[in-house]
């Protein structure tokens, strides 16, 4: 079968029980991301880094596609967890990555007064795979240097 998109565990979660994403109902448009262990948000302190939770998923696409990654709607009232980015973005070119092999995270801040805990295998976001259009005169070149965060490092 050939590849056109979807999700692979990443290098260092082989072991893990890490479920690969699925949408819950035929009509839904994301795919529902698990936390690969537990981790704790603690609540939110001016300055503070956001929380990465690790999803042990990396994911693969075609050229012209992203995978944008979102909150769960209900996290805000009853979690307090709201997306540091308010939208990830995941580059084809983040797959396979060498810092980190294209591993998914989730960044989250905690908005309640108490520290809150994601338990391992329990659902924190969601992914949607959507094409992307690029302008008449583009011609970026460039290539992916590493992980997280790197696309503005020379």
């Amino acid at each position: 079968m050939e590849k056109i998109r979807g999700f692979e565990i990443a290098k260092g979660f082989e072991n893990q029980d890490i479920h690969l994403p699925i949408r819950k109902t035929k009509y839904s448009a994301g795919y529902d991301i698990e936390a690969a262990e537990d981790t704790v948000v603690p609540s939110f302190k001016k300055g503070a880094n956001p929380t990465l939770i690790k999803t042990g998923l990396k994911a693969y696409m075609q050229d012209d596609e992203v995978l944008l990654l979102y909150n769960r709607s209900s996290n805000p009232k009853k979690k307090g967890l709201i997306l540091a980015n308010s939208v990830g973005v995941i580059d084809k070119d983040y797959y396979g990555n060498s810092d980190n092999d294209g591993h998914i995270m989730f960044a989250f801040y905690n908005i309640k007064d108490e520290d809150i805990t994601i338990k391992k295998g329990e659902a924190i976001g969601q992914a949607i795979f959507q094409k992307f259009l690029t302008v008449d005169n583009d011609n970026a070149e460039g290539e992916r240097k590493g992980g997280f965060g790197s696309t503005n490092e020379k």
